[in-house]
């Protein structure tokens, strides 16, 4: 997902100035908002999380 759509969704959940992310940062940001573990970047390629949205930029 590109950052872009990554601080668009953060607003959507409430996060204010979003620029002040890196990408990895909005991302863990949006999953607390979402009530979520902020795993994002942690997995190492063993992620249990299976129906994150976020699962396939993590892996990467």
């Amino acid at each position: 997902m590109r950052l872009s759509e990554v601080e668009k969704k953060a607003r959507s959940k409430g996060v204010k100035d979003t620029w002040r992310y890196s990408k990895k940062e909005l991302i863990k940001e949006i999953q607390r908002k979402e009530g979520n573990f902020d795993c994002f970047g942690t997995a190492k390629g063993n992620c249990a999380q299976m129906a994150c949205c976020w699962r396939e930029d993590c892996l990467r």
